[in-house]
């Protein structure tokens, strides 16, 4: 008999990061998996689902206009549980942080529904930095039965917090696998290449020639204040490297979108993109001198690739990259933002000690081993 698998998703990211999962559980004839989205990203997802191949046994459709957060945490708890009851898993999968994760596991516990934590134990130490997603993190980790940790940091933060070791497991991050999966494809010259060209089409035909700096920016907490700060600070660096590209993919949630168009819409070095698929961002990572970003994947991504990351935010729930020199703390802070990325763009010593330091997020089978965990849980 298969043991059936709910594996909860709503965002993008927990798309790319629960894909490689998804696949070994398919490949795996001990289970089944019973892929749920919740619909917190709508267009974001959809890209990656198809890009993958994820085939979607129910798609929740929460999301409304202007929502709070209590109101989506509810609307996710009663449509979970309601699939938890007509699908009747062994077992529920979750990834990271969101509201998703957070809903998913109390549905389950509530349901009696044993959760493993995909991405389990990162910390900033901040209850309300990343908000919510720390919380959400800190809120998953007791109503979870296994928790799979990216980093033996990560782990230990779970022990600090007297969880059961025996439950505890450091798998790498499955971003890597991803990742990795997605290098492979683009490859093949003829894959590289139609990427390249559909980014020249929306960025610009001299998107790739000279230098490039990547940037993605949309937390909940740079809202106000602190987007007015980036984009003060890409105004400075675009008039300070005239020959380098600032190419922005601009997250839809007006409280982003509205600030970046309106103050660096008519830099002509500054180039202001939709949303990019998974496979165009890659491609535009590859390209990249430097990642300039908000974002918690792609501190584990960009790192892979050898590109040094410069972190607008005050914390990180993902220290080990900070110690391994990969990723550095700029803030929302113009002057430092400014500072970090000129230095990188002029001292070749400072970018090769960034660009050379180790990767700390994996090797790129995370995903095998959260399958071995689970079966062992369910004594298949």
């Amino acid at each position: 008999m298969k043991h059936r698998v709910a594996v909860l998703m709503g965002t993008r990211p927990e798309a790319i990061k629960l894909a490689p999962v998804i696949a070994a559980l398919e490949a795996d004839p001990r289970f089944e998996p019973l892929v749920i989205n919740t619909g917190q990203h709508r267009e974001l997802i959809d890209q990656v689902i198809s890009l993958f191949g994820l085939r979607i046994e129910r798609d929740l459709a929460v999301m409304q206009p202007n929502q709070s957060l209590a109101s989506l945490t509810a609307r996710l708890l009663s449509a979970i549980d309601e699939t938890l009851v007509s699908l009747d898993p062994a077992m529920v999968l979750v990834q990271g942080d969101t509201t998703t994760v957070l809903a998913g596991a109390l549905a389950s516990f509530y349901r009696r529904v044993p959760v493993g934590h995909v991405e389990a134990g990162l910390r900033t130490g901040s209850l309300v930095s990343p908000f919510p997603e720390e919380g959400n993190r800190r809120l998953t980790t007791p109503l979870a039965a296994l928790h799979f940790a990216p980093t033996t940091e990560s782990r230990a933060n779970l022990l600090r917090e007297h969880v059961d070791p025996a439950t505890v497991f450091v798998t790498g991050n499955t971003v890597i696998d991803a990742l990795q999966h997605e290098l492979r494809r683009q490859a093949d010259p003829t894959v590289g290449e139609r990427l390249r060209a559909q980014l020249r089409e929306v960025g610009g035909e001299d998107l790739f020639s000279g230098p490039m700096v990547l940037v993605t920016g949309h937390r909940r907490e740079n809202f106000g204040s602190g987007f007015e700060e980036i984009c003060s600070a890409l105004a400075t660096l675009a008039g300070r490297f005239p020959e380098t590209k600032f190419v922005y993919p601009v997250h839809l949630n007006p409280n982003v979108r509205d600030v970046v168009h309106q103050r660096l819409g008519a830099l002509g070095n500054v180039r202001l993109l939709p949303p990019q698929p998974y496979s165009e961002f890659v491609a535009l990572l590859g390209a990249s001198r430097l990642v300039l970003t908000d974002s918690g994947g792609v501190q584990e991504e960009a790192p892979s690739l050898g590109k040094p990351v410069l972190v607008m935010r005050d914390t990180t729930e993902r220290p080990e990259g900070v110690a391994a020199g990969t990723v550095r703390l700029v803030g929302p802070v113009a002057e430092a933002i400014v500072a970090g990325v000129s230095e990188l763009l002029t001292d070749g010593a400072a970018y090769r000690r960034m660009s050379e330091a180790a990767n700390p997020y994996g090797d790129g089978h995370a995903a095998p081993r959260i399958v071995e965990a689970c079966a062992a849980f369910l004594g298949a």
